[in-house]
């Protein structure tokens, strides 16, 4: 379930609350303040095994799970956030600034029990409207991946039709693949 306030906040309020990186996740949109959906074993079984997928199939991006990102007016934590390594900020030691203020180039959300369907959009959307290249939204009830380009329209893929990618990510997956990652059993054994 997710918990929202009725109080109506600047984002700038919503970055000084104190308890703002509690689990699960805050979300700021439109003055609105969210918590997340706690992910159940599904949704991190699924969301572990795309952040390695990913990971292993580009040297140019990056896969980040839960990372809070703050741009167009809002404050979102993304369930995969997929960013080129050149666009991650480095502060004077090299390593990377800890406050993301962009878009990722690829965001990945995966519905969770009682999660609301438009919320998650809306937060695929308005990435893709701030410089976002692909959105991916995993239902696990349906077994279905809807997918997002800018000023195209959503596609939703099932069974063993090939998911677009970033250019530059060789990832090569299709709904039936992914979904079969929840088989426990099965899914280890062909790995």
């Amino acid at each position: 379930m997710t918990i929202s306030l009725a109080q109506v906040l600047s984002l700038e309020d919503f970055l000084r609350l104190p308890y703002l990186e509690e689990s699960p996740a805050w979300e700021y949109a439109d003055g609105v303040v969210s918590q997340k959906t706690m992910p159940k074993t599904r949704h991190s079984i699924l969301q572990k095994r795309l952040l390695a997928e990913v990971d292993s199939r580009t040297a140019d991006y990056t896969a980040l799970p839960e990372l809070r990102s703050t741009f167009g007016g809002r404050s979102l934590v993304l369930n995969l956030a997929v960013i080129a390594w050149n666009r991650i900020k480095l502060n004077e030691a090299g390593e990377p600034e800890d406050d993301f203020t962009e878009a990722p180039d690829w965001t990945i959300e995966i519905l969770s029990p009682g999660q609301k369907v438009n919320r998650v959009l809306d937060n695929i959307l308005h990435c893709l409207k701030h410089g976002g290249k692909l959105g991916w939204m995993l239902d696990p009830d349906d077994y279905s991946v809807l997918t997002f380009t800018p000023e195209q329209e959503p596609e939703v893929c099932r069974g063993d039709r090939q998911l677009r990618a970033l250019e530059g990510v060789q990832l090569t997956l299709t709904p039936q693949q992914i979904f079969a990652w929840l088989k426990v059993g099965q899914a280890r054994h062909r790995s």
